[in-house]
């Protein structure tokens, strides 16, 4: 996994990759910003405009907000958005990023047709649902477990990741009731890359280009442990 993620890492110079990966991280920031302008705007439509402090000071509350938190209030929303972010993330480049990977790794391999748009929107659409529900019954956990709701954080969403991308990978190459027979029989492996990949999505700025590098990084693992050799998608 790590000389997986090595080869990722190593790639991010190359022309092809690199466009993919600025573009990512340009819609990641666009996103965050959108939503944190959304979420500004709500709590300036619950909230009053001014606050009174005792002794008769008042505070517009959304400009102080503003001046003082907003970068920090940006990297906390970040930790929290990262994750269904690099999920819809997925049916918009891991074609791109698999394609670049395959074509200086693996040039042997022939190319294969890019999956169906309605395929990947489909997965796309289907996991992000599954995503969110799943950590919508979580989050009730992530109050009883105290200090470990990192780690079931992690891990509830490194199943989730790792299932999802894995997947979209192996379609390419194996069809869908290919890649879902090969996630089964890496199912351990798969959630071990995935909550390794769940964790830096948590740590505000490095969280910007691990979805780009997720999915170069699952190209590489689905390669190891399948090794399709000329197979391609029937």
């Amino acid at each position: 996994m790590l000389t997986a993620f090595g080869r990722a890492l190593a790639q991010a110079t190359d022309r092809r990759f690199l466009r993919v990966l600025l573009l990512g991280i340009g819609l990641t920031v666009a996103l965050l910003f959108s939503v944190y302008g959304v979420f500004l705007w709500l709590l300036d439509w619950v909230l009053p405009e001014t606050i009174t402090l005792p002794g008769g000071r008042e505070i517009a509350w959304v400009d102080d907000l503003l001046s003082v938190g907003s970068i920090i209030l940006m990297l906390v929303l970040s930790v929290f958005l990262m994750v269904p972010v690099a999920s819809a993330f997925t049916g918009l480049f891991l074609e791109d990023v698999a394609a670049a990977v395959e074509g200086r790794y693996y040039p042997h391999l022939p190319p294969v047709p890019r999956l169906p748009w309605s395929d990947a929107l489909r997965d796309s659409v289907g996991f992000f649902g599954l995503l969110v529900a799943v950590n919508l019954v979580a989050l009730a956990l992530y109050f009883v477990v105290g200090p470990f709701a990192p780690l079931l954080f992690w891990a509830v969403n490194g199943f989730l990741l790792g299932r999802e991308y894995f997947q979209l990978v192996a379609m390419r190459r194996l069809g869908r009731q290919g890649a879902i027979a090969a996630r089964k029989r890496h199912r351990g492996r798969i959630w071990l890359a995935g909550t390794l990949m769940a964790a830096p999505l948590s740590i505000p700025l490095v969280n910007l280009v691990i979805p780009i590098l997720g999915a170069a990084t699952f190209t590489h693992l689905f390669h190891a442990w399948e090794r399709p050799g000329q197979g391609t998608r029937p």
